[in-house]
């Protein structure tokens, strides 16, 4: 048998970080936790940030542990959420705490980018979905506020460019994150450099772009003396955490649809090129990078958010519940009593999210959920109606069907969405592997260390290390009268 080889993943999400070993056998992935941490936004008088200097604590804290386990690892790759970046000066110095996504400052910058460049020329550009989230309108955002900060900039790395910089002294731009930021251009295959001058964005800051799979370099000496972790290579995998996730859907063939299930949901599918067109402007699609040179056709969608936030009021409050907990109080619960758009405007930012549900719904003329169970129930279901909203257009934009349908990620332990999603869509759902993200992220460091030749041979390698489980779509009557509903009370 081949002799064992490690790796290390290191995945941050918007709500939790972890660091997870893989060994590597030849033919069989096997996962090991390291350790989890939390994360989450820090509120201070100029608005919501991220504290990128705790999770740097807890990257370097997770890189130390592994190196002095039983198996250490060969090389480490890190992933995170996109759209967020930082600014540093020309020494590389960090100029201010990151802001996050959810802070209010990019609030009316869709409408101010319009007046500067017309929406239908933003995304010939980009191919990008439009949120106000998206880099784009946060550095305009600093624009108009004539920001010293950028100013001062001599460098722009999203937050898994920030990491791997402080990790081994290399400033690069990681292709999958840099295309979720709406600043990049496809066509070119390089920084839209014509758009982020009509925004007065200043293209010069912005680094070279590299593909997964880039073996940055060992660990700086610093790091290295730190983490006692010694010659550690460094691979950017797809830093994106979709992108790495979706590299690790167990299917052999691209005419299925994915849904990357956390505290957002992304539901695409696989293209060999961005596809670019009215239809897909019209519907709000994007295009954002994957490995081996493809494309995840997608749309991202308010996933369990509205759970995650839910469950933060309610335990602000004094009442705490686990997410098994309340999944089950949603199983008990109503069906259909009422539904909601799950991308409302009114969920975005934090705070008290029963509550605006349950404005959403009488401003809709439905009865508000009165419960706990009824609240989460009104949210799964909405989302999964959602996900057969976004499955008609995106196989009416790519003119075939799409099935089964993979759920992975962390959102793939929730049963009671995973049936609702095969019900409310009539498609076969297979769920897992649940740490999709940290899998993807290894076998992209397997690949490019020559370990597994291809990302078609680490999909069959997901196959053959992890079972899913299948959920088949039961009859489908009410959710055919509910979707009908949720038709109703989205906008047009």
């Amino acid at each position: 048998m081949t002799p064992s080889r490690t790796y290390l993943a290191i995945d941050l999400g918007a709500e939790s970080g972890r660091a997870i070993c893989g060994a590597f056998d030849g033919a069989r992935l096997t996962l090991s936790e390291v350790r989890r941490f939390g994360n989450g936004p820090v509120r201070l008088p100029d608005g919501l940030h991220w504290d990128v200097l705790r999770l740097w604590s807890e990257i370097k804290d997770s890189v130390g542990r592994a190196a002095q386990s039983d198996q250490p690892p060969v090389s480490l790759g890190l992933d995170t959420w996109g759209v967020d970046f930082a600014l540093l000066d020309r020494h590389g110095a960090l100029l201010s705490n990151p802001y996050h996504y959810r802070d209010s400052r990019t609030d009316t910058m869709l409408a101010e980018a319009f007046q500067r460049v017309p929406r239908e020329k933003i995304f010939d550009a980009t191919g990008i979905q439009f949120m106000s989230i998206n880099t784009l309108y946060q550095l305009l955002s600093m624009v108009v506020a004539d920001s010293p900060v950028l100013a001062a900039a001599d460098r722009f790395l999203t937050i898994p460019d920030l990491f791997n910089y402080w990790l081994t002294g290399q400033q690069a731009g990681e292709f999958s994150n840099a295309t979720t930021t709406q600043c990049y251009d496809p066509r070119q295959r390089d920084w839209a450099r014509s758009l982020l001058a009509a925004m007065g964005i200043p293209s010069r800051i912005f680094p070279p772009l590299i593909a997964p799979g880039t073996v940055l370099g060992p660990l700086h000496s610093a790091v290295a003396e730190e983490t006692r972790a010694g010659n550690l290579q460094v691979i950017a995998p797809a830093c994106h955490d979709t992108g790495s996730a979706v590299a690790a859907v167990p299917s052999d063939h691209d005419h299925c649809a994915w849904i990357s299930s956390g505290t957002w949901s992304i539901m695409g599918t696989n293209v060999r090129e961005p596809i670019i067109n009215a239809a897909s402007l019209h519907h709000n699609f994007t295009n954002e990078g994957g490995v081996g040179g493809l494309y995840r056709f997608s749309k991202n969608i308010q996933g369990l958010w509205l759970v995650q936030e839910a469950r933060r009021t309610w335990a602000a409050s004094g009442q705490s519940f686990s997410y098994a907990e309340l999944t089950e109080l949603a199983a008990q619960a109503k069906p259909f009593a009422a539904l909601v758009d799950p991308d409302h405007v009114d969920f975005l930012k934090p705070g008290d999210l029963p509550e605006r549900l349950r404005a959403v719904c009488a401003r809709t003329g439905q009865a508000t959920p009165d419960s706990y169970g009824a609240i989460v129930r009104c949210a799964l279901e909405s989302l999964a109606l959602k996900y057969r909203w976004t499955l008609e257009k995106l196989e009416a934009l790519i003119g075939y069907r799409l099935e089964p349908i993979h759920i992975i990620g962390g959102g793939a332990q929730n049963r009671l969405l995973n049936q609702f999603t095969a019900d409310a869509t009539g498609r076969q759902v297979i769920a897992g592997p649940i740490e999709a993200t940290a899998i993807g992220n290894l076998l992209t460091q397997a690949v490019a260390l020559g370990d597994i030749g291809s990302f078609e041979e680490a999909r069959a390698v997901v196959k053959h290390s992890f079972t899913p489980e299948v959920f088949e779509p039961k009859s489908s009557a009410r959710w055919d009268e509910a979707y009908q509903k949720l038709l109703s009370i989205l906008p047009g």
